[in-house]
């Protein structure tokens, strides 16, 4: 129960800078997409060039945010040397990376289709090289449970994000993509100034043995990373070489990218939780009822994540104002990213089975399969049917990776999952959207929103009666 109390209280602060922070950023949405108007390109631009940076900062951390915790979480090993250890591969890399780019700047730009705006590569390229060195200063304030600065940093990030963002775009009247860039890059820099005292207060010491273990866990978490960072881009890298009318590709992209902002909430509430539960997880696995904890994660994780389902889905004539009205026409994509997105989250949360024995090769060959899957899906049926396609390409590919996950896991470490509770509320969240689906698109908006509303407080109704309300005693 203590443990059940820390995640909690863990959740909400990672959940407020998260949750909190997205929805700030959200408020930039409609900026862009106001003065980045459809027809520009701009805003499927930016979302292709995001799309490569997840890549490239998956690859530039190496998988390290997980194997720290894993090591200085080990009673034989120091959590400084761990930290300082797998700082400086992540430091060499990034320095690696960013030798790469600026000596081929060239060539790289003409391949990517970026021959003149090479300026946009440089400062991603920056951006991603800085974010992989803030990435385990900010997991080590995970691990020492120290939320409060954890928030505030990131805090600290948004507000000045959204701040120049307004400054440049309203105030200044600016209309380009690469003022976009250019603020990420500036409010990127400036936070990492914040890490300087944390990284003095270490004490320094690179192990090569233990680098050397670090790295055998590490890279199949890499292949893991990269394979589930795929999952999420692969259809914006890919939709610009595969799309047939080059012009038209990145307005198409960019009604993709809008409609799909609506739709990360549940990006939120699965990386509030992740932030929150893997300290938590890997500290509880030397106990007797790790499993039971484990599946009664699990079960919570699907409960709430169906209720946010409900509440966007129901509030969507709402939410739609987020993003500028000549996007609409991509809000059918809304209900397929969330579900894909719900069963990137069980993903994450079966992943802890071959974490915890040491056995991360499967979590990697469990995403490569999804991604393959997506990246065919993709590539046949983007020319054919646009950005449906990459929807529907993300829940067939997260859906064979959970699936996977879990049949797998179930024989070589079986955790006893409430299948048949879970299975519930899945049903009556599908049924409830159903009921929402039907309601005639001619009816005003406002009796949407009163079915909806009814809808969604009766199943968090039967969230209370079934799984909060205190029993009582015998």
């Amino acid at each position: 129960m203590a443990n059940l109390k820390a995640l909690a209280k863990d959740t909400a602060i990672y959940g407020l800078s998260s949750i909190v922070g997205r929805f700030l950023n959200y408020l930039l949405v409609p900026l862009y997409t106001h003065y980045m108007p459809k027809a520009s390109g701009d805003y499927g631009v930016s979302t292709n060039m995001y799309a490569y940076t997840a890549l490239f900062f998956a690859i530039l951390t190496f998988g390290m945010e997980t194997t720290l915790f894993r090591f200085a979480n080990d009673e034989r090993e120091k959590p400084d040397t761990v930290f300082s250890t797998g700082f400086t591969m992540v430091g060499s890399l990034t320095a690696i990376y960013l030798l790469l780019v600026f000596g081929f700047i060239t060539p790289i730009s003409n391949y990517l289709g970026y021959a003149e705006h090479p300026d946009y590569l440089l400062m991603m390229a920056s951006v991603v090289a800085l974010d992989a060195l803030q990435a385990l200063p900010f997991c080590f304030l995970r691990f020492q449970h120290r939320p409060v600065r954890f928030m505030s940093l990131k805090m600290l990030f948004i507000f000045l994000n959204i701040t120049l963002n307004i400054i440049f775009f309203v105030l200044l009247g600016k209309t380009s993509v690469f003022y976009v860039f250019f603020i990420n890059l500036l409010c990127t820099g400036f936070i990492t100034f914040f890490f300087i005292p944390d990284l003095f207060k270490i004490n320094w010491h690179f192990d090569r043995k233990l680098l050397r273990r670090m790295l055998s866990y590490s890279w199949p978490i890499l292949i893991l990373s990269v394979m589930g960072i795929l999952n999420q881009v692969a259809d914006k890298i890919l939709f610009p070489k595969v799309y047939p009318d080059e012009a038209q590709a990145n307005v198409e992209l960019g009604v993709y990218g809008g409609c799909g902002k609506i739709a990360m909430i549940m990006a939120m509430i699965t990386q509030a939780f992740r932030f929150a539960y893997e300290p938590i997880v890997f500290a509880k696995s030397k106990d007797a009822d790790k499993n039971e904890y484990y599946a009664l994660g699990m079960k919570y994780f699907v409960i709430f994540t169906l209720l946010a389902f409900l509440g966007v889905m129901g509030y969507l004539p709402i939410l739609k104002y987020m993003i500028g009205s000549d996007y609409w026409e991509g809000l059918k994509v809304i209900p397929i990213v969330m579900a894909a997105e719900i069963m990137m989250g069980i993903f994450f949360n079966l992943s802890f089975w071959y974490k915890l024995i040491d056995k991360t090769i499967y979590g990697a060959l469990f995403s490569m399969t999804g991604c393959i899957v997506l990246l065919a899906i993709n590539i046949w049926g983007i020319p054919r049917f646009s950005y449906m396609a990459c929807a529907w390409g993300g829940v067939a590919g997260y859906g064979t990776a959970m699936l996977l996950s879990y049949f797998v896991g179930q024989k070589l470490n079986p955790i006893p999952y409430p299948i048949r509770s879970m299975a519930f509320y899945v049903i009556t969240a599908a049924l409830f959207y159903g009921v929402m689906a039907m309601v005639p698109k001619e009816w005003p908006e406002w009796i949407y929103l009163a079915i909806s509303t009814v809808l969604c407080l009766t199943f968090a109704g039967i969230i209370y009666w079934k799984e909060l309300r205190k029993k009582p005693a015998n």
